[in-house]
C-alpha cells in the first residue's frame, strides 16, 4: 500500500517516534503517581510542572530530587504548596504559601518580574543555597523563563518564614499576609521547606490564566526521557 519508500519512510519513523513515545509514557506515569499522592493539586498545575522540569533537564539542567508547585489559582486561605520526592512519589508537604502584596488580595491576579513591583514571579524556578537573612533561614532561587522570573535573584525572591502566613489571620482579614513578591511560608515549617528544596531543585509557580499558560515557553518542548538526580539517603 505505502510501496517501497512509504515502507521506508514508514519504519523510519516508527524506529524515531519509539523513543519519544517511551519518554512520552514515562512522563505520563510520573504524573499518574504524583497525583494519586496529591489530589488536592489542580492535574494541569501538576502536568505543567513535570512538563516544565522536563524541557528544563533537555536543555541541559541537573536532574533533581524533588518538585514543588504552587497553584497561585488557589486563595491563600488555602494550601497551595507541594512538595513531591520524585523517587518514592511521596507528597512530603503541602501547606500555606504567601503572594506579593500588590498580586491581589486573597487572590492573586496580577504577576511581575520587574524590580520593586511587590508582585509574585510565575514560572519554573531552580532552587539554590540556603543563608540566614533578615526573615531567618532563607532560600535562594534562580528564575528559567526569561521574561517571565529570571529576575528573580536581582529582586530577592526567596522562600522564608514569616509570623503574617497566619491562616487565622483569614478570619479577620479574609487572607493571611503577604509578601513583597516572595513565596513566604509558615515560620513552623520554614526549616523544612528550605532542607527539602535547598540545593537544585524544581520550583513550577503555576496560575490558570491563559495569558500565563500561552506565554510559558518551558512548558513546550519535545518528549525526553526524564532524568532524575541519585537518592541522597
Amino acid at each position: 500500500m505505502f510501496g517501497r519508500i512509504g515502507r521506508f519512510c514508514l519504519a523510519g519513523l516508527l524506529l524515531v517516534g519509539t523513543p519519544l513515545l517511551a519518554a512520552a509514557a514515562q512522563t505520563s506515569v510520573l504524573v499518574e503517581e504524583l497525583s494519586r499522592a496529591a489530589p488536592g493539586l489542580d492535574r494541569q498545575a501538576l502536568s505543567d510542572a513535570v512538563a516544565a522540569m522536563q524541557c528544563a533537564l533537555n536543555q541541559g539542567a541537573e536532574p533533581a530530587r524533588r518538585l514543588a508547585v504552587i497553584d497561585y489559582s488557589q486563595p491563600s486561605t488555602a494550601r497551595r504548596l507541594w512538595i513531591f520526592d520524585l523517587h518514592s512519589k511521596r507528597l512530603l508537604l503541602r501547606d500555606y504559601v504567601a503572594h506579593g502584596r500588590l498580586s491581589g488580595e486573597n487572590y492573586a491576579n496580577r504577576f511581575s518580574n520587574r524590580l520593586g513591583s511587590y508582585q509574585s514571579s510565575l514560572g519554573l524556578f531552580r532552587t539554590a543555597e540556603s543563608y540566614h537573612g533578615k526573615h531567618g533561614y532563607s532560600l535562594r532561587m534562580d528564575g528559567l523563563n526569561p521574561g517571565i522570573n529570571d529576575l528573580a535573584r536581582e529582586r530577592a525572591i526567596v522562600i522564608h518564614g514569616a509570623a503574617y502566613v497566619n491562616p487565622a489571620l483569614a478570619r479577620s482579614h479574609g487572607r493571611i499576609g503577604r509578601s513583597l513578591g516572595c513565596p513566604a511560608v509558615r515560620p513552623e515549617i520554614a526549616r523544612l521547606v528550605v532542607d527539602k528544596l535547598k540545593g537544585g531543585q524544581f520550583l513550577l509557580a503555576w496560575h490558570s490564566d491563559p495569558r500565563w499558560l500561552n506565554r510559558a515557553a518551558l512548558l513546550r518542548c519535545q518528549a525526553q526521557p526524564l532524568r532524575l538526580a541519585r537518592r541522597d539517603d
